[in-house]
This record gives structure tokens, sequence and C-alpha cells, in this order.
């Protein structure tokens, strides 16, 4: 018989955020999050999204062991303002055995019917700024910090329990010898010159800083006509600086500016700290943060995590400029792959603008839908 318990207490929280590493301690691709990091994503006096979003979180018992794992949550902005009756969940991870996977959805549909909402959708996090989808394709490939790792069999359970494909996203690689500079090298310098923009050289974390609340901004214009777009508000900017740019090497941030210091175009790429995370367990101490600082420094291997373009100049080849900047900068590091993050497979624009690097597919992931009836 399976049960199924809403979580009331600190110790049932750190269950939940600990079950993964139950059911992939003999993975070899599964990346550990960080167990402090997670448990401040979940607490709502430490994340601002809970001053606009609502989660049940809950776990699944069978024989009295925990099997089974959901986060219920509903983003008010998305359902509010963009009248989307959306009911997310997330962080849904099981053992193969449908009744669990189906007890726990059950709540989440539950919650969904109780605030009139008309379906459900997931994995997703509380916003766009937290992992998505549950792979698909590539289980034999190491998974990143900012994505979802699951088994195989998670598929099957979506299917069985009746939900259907809502979104597909796909994760790509290149190598970096792949970067020609003929490709942008050029371009670049004429368009800087045609719209008098200027690319920022930053190498002090400090000197990021007063630039990325214009960063949240653009992103906020450059992402809002996406299908998954929900905004990112004042609050949860500086909650994201915290969270974020202390892992990000500053000259891996670039931001493009007009003649009148308004920003353009913006980009953040990340070192590859799976290794790292995997050697650390998901403990940041004793040994854990020396771990990460040594990725941070020395890591070979680079993660496109955010890229932006102000709407009034898409597809006018600012990314070329952006592209130029990290050329120097990777051929100074010695970087050798390039990895993107999920991105949503039928946004053909930012398709179009990795072409000529000639990426790989390695994974692909969906997020997955039912109507609640």
């Amino acid at each position: 018989m399976i049960t199924v318990k809403e979580i009331t207490t600190k110790k049932e929280l750190k269950t939940f955020v600990k079950f993964p590493f139950l059911i992939y301690k003999d993975s070899k691709y599964w990346v550990p999050p960080i167990i402090n990091q997670e448990l401040a994503t979940f607490d709502k006096k430490k994340n601002p999204i809970f001053k606009d979003a609502n989660a049940h979180f809950f776990l699944a018992y069978k024989d009295g062991k925990v099997v089974g794992r959901v986060a219920a949550i509903i983003n008010w902005l998305e359902v509010k303002n963009q009248n989307l009756k959306k009911m997310r969940f997330g962080w849904f991870d099981f053992i193969d055995d449908l009744e669990v996977s189906k007890a726990l959805l059950d709540e989440v549909v539950k919650i969904g019917k109780s605030n009139n909402l008309e379906y459900t959708e997931g994995p997703v996090g509380f916003s766009n700024m937290d992992k998505v989808g549950v792979m698909t394709e590539g289980f034999d490939q190491i998974s990143n910090m900012i994505t979802w790792y699951n088994h195989s069999y998670y598929v099957k359970h979506y299917e069985a329990l009746g939900y259907t494909i809502e979104k597909a996203y796909s994760e790509s690689k290149f190598p970096f010898e792949n970067v020609k500079p003929i490709f942008f090298k050029k371009a670049q310098e004429l368009i800087k010159r045609r719209y008098k923009l200027t690319a920022l050289k930053l190498t002090k974390t400090e000197e990021v800083m007063p630039y990325v609340d214009r960063m949240f901004d653009l992103f906020n214009a450059s992402y809002s006509s996406l299908s998954s777009f929900v905004e990112i508000t004042d609050i949860q900017k500086e909650y994201f600086k915290k969270k974020f740019i202390s892992f990000v090497n500053p000259e891996y941030i670039k931001f493009v500016v007009d003649e009148n210091d308004n920003m353009v175009a913006f980009a953040i790429v990340m070192p590859r700290f799976a290794s790292a995370l995997q050697k650390m367990n998901g403990k940041l101490f004793p040994f854990g943060f020396s771990k990460l600082l040594k990725a941070k420094k020395n890591s070979k291997d680079v993660v496109f995590y955010l890229i932006g373009v102000h709407p009034d100049y898409q597809n006018k080849g600012v990314h070329a400029v952006i592209f130029n900047e990290y050329y120097e900068t990777f051929t100074e590091k010695g970087i050798v792959n390039c990895y993107r993050t999920p991105e949503l497979e039928d946004n053909e624009a930012i398709h179009k603008i990795w072409k000529h690097f000639d990426p790989v597919v390695v994974k692909r992931r969906k997020t997955y839908r039912k109507e609640i009836i």
C-alpha cells in the first residue's frame, strides 16, 4: 500500500531533498544538488518566489520506506497575469512503481482542483530560472547542475498515466575548436560601429554587480515572447544575484551596451561543475567548497546558461559581438567543450545563432500536461 504525506517539518524536507541520493546512488551520470542550497530554495523565509507562489511538498511511502517525492506549485504571477490556469509540479522522483507516481500526481491534481486550475504541467520549477523537463534521451550523458537527471522509466509513467507532451527541449554540445572567427569577427566590428555598441570588459564580480538588475530587466524583455515565460520580479532579482553570480567567473558574464550605456545584450556562461558536484555528493563542507572553487578556476568545459538580446536589436547580428568576446576569453582559458542548457525546440531564433558551430544534440527533455477534470 502506498501512503502519501505532505511535508510539515524540517526533517521531512531534508528527506525530500535527499531522496534522489537513494535512487541515483549507483548512477555515473546523475549530478547531486548541493543539499543546503536545495533546502534554501524551499525555505519560504529565504526564497522570495513564495511571495508570488504556493508550494506543497509530498513524500510517498511503501512498507515504511520513502519511494517518491513531488512538489506541487502554483505560480500566481502566471495564473493571474497571464491567465494560465496551470498547476505546476516538479522535483518529481519515484521508484519504478506506477502506483507511486500516480499517488503523487493525484495530490498535485487535488490542489489544482481546489484552486480552480485547468491543467497540470511538469516537471517544472517555480520559474524560468529553475530546472525544467524530464529527460527522454541522453541517459548516458552526465547531467549539469542546472538540469534534472532521471531514469529512463520516468517517461513510461507519464504516458501510462495519460499525460501528453506539452513542450520539447534539447541540449547540445560542440567542441570549442568548431568556433571559427570568420563567422563573427568582421560582422561584430561592423555591428558595433553601425549601432554604436560597446562590449564591456569585466574582470571582477564587483564590476558585474551594478549591471545585474539591468540584465534581469533585459532578460524579462527578451524572453517575454516565449510560451514558458514568467517575469522575474524585483525581489527575485536580489535573490538570484546572491544565488548565482558568485558561482560565475566575472569574465564569463558579457554585457553589450549602447552609446547611452543602455544594455542591449547579455550572456552568462558557467564553468561545468558536474564532476566537482559528483565528488562533493551534496555537501559544501568541509571540502566541497574548495572543489567548486577549483572547478570554477580550472574547468575546461563551459555551459552557456543564458543569452538575451533586446527586442529592438534582435535579428541584427548583435550575438556576433557576444561570440567574439567569448572567443577571446575561451582561447585564453583553453576551453575544450561548450554545452548549452535546455532550449525550446520551437525557438528557431536561438537555434539559428548556433548553427555555424555544428552543435550536436546530446539530450532531449519534455514537459508533460494533463487536464484537470
